[in-house]
């Protein structure tokens, strides 16, 4: 059983796809809670694909594809909420707009250099956690740092703007831009998780594992530890499933992580109300320091 687990850890450029897989799964779990909570699923799906298309910008034109992927997704992030309030149309619709507009352009631009980084920007697509070098997981660690330390910084007030963003704003805080805030993490979040699950998959690691979580605890903080927990736990088994059965890493991971789900689904208790869940942590964000 030692060997069997150890294995794989004989390896540097497994251990770099290890460890990134775990991070990876921490960090999709914690801003998943919000993303759960603000039924944000759609919009991570659609800056998903966005950041696709600024990967082909960046192969194409030679630099650091997270480079492209972060800026596609942090102005598309934007540019959805500026459209919507300029225009009036519903937010759901500015994705909509955004997500099929700028993914067209993505799949014309890989068109152009589709002779020479067919196989590289297809792996981005489906997950490859064995090309994770060295910066890969250097860069992975310090946006995903990011994230978590925003994140605990500023924990009652987005979830205060993300339960109730109306209240939130009528108690002095700058709605707007906390919503704002949240979309920008969300963008970061997709962008590091590309490489070892995949665009198409990205969204269900940010999802499965809250969802999951939601199903054993009343208390946000309490489904936010217990989501990072099973984002850890699919990462890990993901990666042994995918490395044994010779798997593409994203699916194995997503595999695990819906399993888990069935799993809590059929022998968890009765889920309550958002309401409950986020009810006592929302009185105390009221009047933030």
């Amino acid at each position: 059983m030692i060997e069997w687990i150890a294995e794989p850890l004989g390896y540097s450029f497994l251990v770099r796809g290890f460890v990134a897989a775990i991070m990876i799964g921490i960090i999709c779990a914690v801003v998943g809670t919000f993303v759960v909570l603000k039924g944000l699923a759609f919009i991570g799906d659609a800056l998903a694909h966005i950041a696709f298309t600024g990967i082909v910008v960046a192969f194409l034109a030679g630099f650091s594809f997270y480079i492209g992927a972060l800026a596609a997704a942090v102005i598309a992030a934007l540019g959805i909420g500026a459209v919507s309030q300029r225009t009036g149309v519903s937010t759901d619709t500015s994705i909509g707009i955004f997500f099929s507009g700028i993914f067209a352009l993505g799949v014309v631009l890989m068109s152009i250099g589709i002779q020479t980084y067919t196989i590289d920007l297809f792996s981005y697509l489906f997950g490859d956690i064995l090309s994770v070098r060295r910066d890969d997981l250097i860069s992975i660690l310090i946006l995903g740092g990011i994230v978590l330390a925003v994140i605990l910084v500023f924990y009652k007030e987005l979830l205060f703007v993300s339960f109730d963003p109306v209240v939130a704003e009528s108690a002095g805080l700058p709605a707007r831009r906390l919503q704002m805030l949240l979309l920008i993490l969300l963008s970061v979040t997709v962008v590091v998780s590309v490489q070892a699950v995949g665009i198409v998959l990205v969204v269900a690691m940010i999802v499965t594992p809250s969802a999951t979580a939601y199903m054993l605890t009343d208390r946000f903080g309490v489904m936010m530890i217990l989501g990072a927990v099973f984002g850890a736990l699919s990462a890990i088994g993901g990666f042994y499933f995918s490395y044994y059965a010779d798997v593409p890493s994203g699916g194995a991971i997503v595999l695990v992580a819906t399993t888990l789900f069935a799993i809590v689904a059929i022998i968890g208790p009765k889920r309550r109300s958002l309401h409950k869940l986020v009810g006592g942590n929302t009185e105390s964000a009221g009047n933030p320091a």
